[in-house]
């Protein structure tokens, strides 16, 4: 199966960002190319994408995607966007018009079997989204504190049986190692009692998000990504960040909230001496939310949230 990504919010995307021709774009997330190439086609002539993904799939699609376009029109590079600053030296690249960062996982690493990110089919407990990296899940739930087992499970899947859960896991391990996803899923299973079970999302559906966000420490390099790609904007370039649970946009929101503010001298000095500028203005009062349309178009979207902020100043 190949590489694919059906691309959330692309008329938003496109319309707040303003690719036109000359202009140079980031596409932090690229995945299947359905941003990327939308991006890149209203680029030229003149303009460049620079399109990164941590995924060698992923890397791979976009070869195919892009091609076309003729290979000095964009760069594709193997690397997380907590690199951004990085490979942007490394590219020789200023500043950038643009910015998108689409974060969580995609539908093809959802459907493919093997990577272990899903619930619903078995394989060996895996979810890394760069394989080249040595952390699984698999290590993760055999080897980690029951303690640290909890606080993952609480913090980044927001499960209110957290700590029975791990309580369970634990238990398991002790008996024969926790190697595939269906023999995780039958014990949390197990750990949430039946009537907490009768409503809502599947049982697992929780604590794997929050084994998939610790294995690529999705939360705690996302505020860094962040700071790097305004320093990377030019002033009045445009950043878009699509979320997908509301521990991502609480992050995204915080972030931009912080740059977004102006006078940060103590409420009671009478006038302004920090003379501290805002460096973003946030374009959207409220996150938008997919459009029945979409919802129709791309089911996985429905948790989706937008943001976009603008530079205004100088780091």
């Amino acid at each position: 199966m190949g590489f694919y990504h059906k691309p959330v919010f692309l008329r938003e995307v496109l319309a707040y960002l303003d690719p036109q021709p000359g202009k140079i774009m980031v596409d932090c997330t690229a995945g299947g190319g359905g941003h990327s190439k939308a991006l890149l086609e209203r680029l030229l002539p003149g303009g460049k994408l620079v399109a990164l993904d941590q995924d060698l799939d992923a890397v791979q699609k976009l070869q195919e995607v892009l091609h076309g376009f003729g290979e000095e029109n964009y760069e594709i590079v193997h690397s997380n966007f907590v690199n951004l600053r990085k490979i942007a030296e490394g590219l020789l690249l200023r500043e950038a018009d643009g910015i998108l960062f689409d974060l969580g996982v995609s539908s093809y690493q959802l459907d493919e079997q093997e990577r272990g990110f899903s619930y619903q089919q078995d394989a060996l407990l895996d979810m890394r989204m760069d394989r080249t990296k040595k952390l699984t899940a698999a290590q993760l739930v055999n080897e980690a504190s029951p303690k640290e087992l909890a606080r993952i499970i609480t913090e980044y899947g927001e499960e209110n049986w957290a700590v029975r859960i791990a309580s369970f896991i634990v238990d398991a391990r002790k008996r024969t190692r926790i190697e595939t996803t269906r023999q995780l899923a039958e014990i949390i299973k197990a750990a949430i009692p039946s009537g907490a079970r009768r409503t809502g999302p599947h049982p697992a559906k929780r604590t794997f998000q929050a084994l998939r966000i610790a294995v690529n420490d999705e939360l705690g390099i996302l505020p860094k990504a962040l700071t790097q790609g305004v320093q990377l904007l030019k002033p009045g370039g445009e950043m878009a960040v699509i979320t997908f649970h509301s521990l991502e946009d609480r992050i995204t929101k915080k972030i931009f909230q912080e740059m977004g503010q102006g006078c940060i001298c103590p409420k009671d000095l009478p006038v302004c001496v920090c003379h501290h500028k805002p460096l973003v203005k946030n374009i959207l009062g409220k996150p938008l939310t997919p459009t029945e349309e979409e919802l129709n178009n791309n089911p996985r979207s429905r948790s989706a949230k937008l943001r976009v902020v603008e530079k205004t100043g100088e780091f």
